[in-house]
């Protein structure tokens, strides 16, 4: 079993800032892919930014220079910090990790989301 728990989403004025957290708890493979993906209303699922367990880093074009990802290893938790807020990063982000090994996979797991709301 798997779990990922996402926090700090909430409310902020355009231009703020906002950091989330995920902890990932259960049997995860170290060399595991991490990242945070959006779905606001009547949008499907987009990508946000990934980091690898050596610290590779991905952004969509939409949040480069704004919105930087970190990595705890040994507690497995992910980090977005988001600053520079815009309204249209209003959305319910989500909290994923990944692997893929020559003994099973692809595994991929997702937390429940966490609101994020960018009032103008």
């Amino acid at each position: 079993q798997v779990q990922l728990v996402e926090s700090g989403g909430g409310l902020v004025q355009a231009g703020g800032s906002l950091r989330l957290s995920c902890a990932a708890s259960g049997t995860i493979f170290s060399a595991n892919v991490m990242g945070w993906h959006r779905q606001a209303p009547g949008n499907q699922r987009e990508l946000v930014a990934t980091i690898t367990s050596g610290g590779s880093t991905n952004y969509a074009d939409s949040v480069k220079g704004r919105f930087t990802i970190s990595r705890d290893n040994a507690k497995n938790t992910v980090y977005l910090q988001m600053n520079s807020l815009k309204p249209e990063d209003t959305a319910v982000y989500y909290c994923n990790t990944h692997w893929a090994t020559m003994g099973g996979g692809p595994y991929d797991y997702w937390g429940q989301g966490t609101q994020v709301t960018v009032s103008s």
